[in-house]
């Protein structure tokens, strides 16, 4: 029998991660899907320990990033729907059916965002849908609130491919994973050409996935991680906004990297976020620019309106966050 999805598993040096994550997936509920995990050259015996238990793998001689293992599942893969899952996850019992229940709900949604919750700390969340926002800032919906506080289905800018379904024929349409990003935004890329096209991305609360986070990079900031994030901000701009969107946004994008450049450098990154910036534009050319169609219009028109919305959201949820911080700063000080 034929099964509905495929779980994609990346993986690049992450043998730590293995056990858990598998023992999770064997004790799912709905049995309707197969595993393929892509190996990203690892050298820390992932490799061994996936060929020794017979998992169905990809071996890749180097590191191809993100997009590029991911992409390579996508391809291998023979169901109507692709789940990528991120080798340091550990998702709820339920977790894969109702992906499965969420995305058959109609043929206009291309992927569908879990909740995604803080491995140690449960009580926080970690992602519910990515955003995106005037300032070219891209974030995750909810990251740090409580988890109780997401419990409602809704349209979202893009599903963070961390623990995301898709729906693998709309890949034929509007390209797979951009592999010049080759980590970081490459979910919020894929979503944005998604929209484009006129498809819907939604958060589905009841798919519970618990995450340690960074577990790849292994940080939530360094240099690597600073510089490809601002190489592709640039990619993921150029490649989505037609001109006439790109000059209206213009003083809100120069905005977002002026205060991100101040960020960085209070942290000592502020010279690899510059590089990342001068890297993107003197590559941007290389990019495929979703192409501009006539009946997409009303389609740029919703996507600006979601970026004027999605940078409300991001300051109510920052200043959320400060408060909460401010507050329990003043209560240990009390105490």
């Amino acid at each position: 029998m034929e099964k509905k999805v495929t779980v994609v598993i990346p993986n690049y040096n992450g043998l730590g991660f293995m056990e858990p994550c598998f023992r999770a997936l064997d004790s799912q509920a709905c049995r309707d899907f197969s595993v393929l995990v892509v190996d990203n050259g690892s050298t820390d015996g992932s490799v061994e320990w996936l060929k020794e238990r017979g998992i169905p793998s990809v071996f890749l001689e180097t590191n191809t990033g993100f997009s590029g293992a991911v992409n390579c599942g996508i391809k291998a893969a023979d169901t109507p729907y692709v789940i990528l899952l991120n080798n340091d996850t550990e998702p709820d019992s339920h977790y894969i059916g109702e992906m499965i229940k969420a995305i058959e709900r109609s043929p206009k949604i291309f992927s569908v965002s879990s909740k995604m919750i803080q491995l140690y700390h449960k009580e926080l969340m970690d992602d519910a849908g990515d955003m995106y926002s005037l300032m070219g800032w891209a974030y995750q919906r909810g990251v740090g609130r409580p988890s109780s506080g997401y419990n409602r289905a809704c349209r979202i800018f893009s599903a963070c491919a961390g623990a995301a379904i898709y729906r693998r024929e709309v890949f034929d349409e509007i390209g797979l994973f951009d592999e010049m990003h080759f980590a970081y935004l490459e979910d919020i890329d894929v979503g944005y050409r998604a929209r484009i096209a006129g498809y819907d991305n939604i958060y589905c609360p009841s798919a519970v996935v618990y995450h340690v986070g960074s577990g790849t990079s292994g940080s939530r900031y360094n240099p690597f991680k600073v510089r490809l994030a601002a190489r592709n901000n640039i990619y993921l701009n150029y490649k989505n906004m037609p001109l006439p969107q790109l000059v209206l946004n213009a003083p809100f994008l120069a905005a977002g990297i002026a205060v991100k450049y101040l960020f960085f450098r209070k942290n000592g990154f502020g010279g690899d976020y510059l590089n990342g910036l001068k890297e993107g534009l003197s590559t941007a050319g290389k990019c495929r620019r979703v192409p501009w169609k006539k009946e997409n219009l009303k389609n740029y028109v919703a996507i600006e309106w979601e970026l004027i919305t999605g940078t409300i959201l991001y300051i109510y949820e920052f200043s959320v966050r400060q408060m909460a911080k401010r507050h329990k700063i003043q209560e240990t000080k009390e105490m």
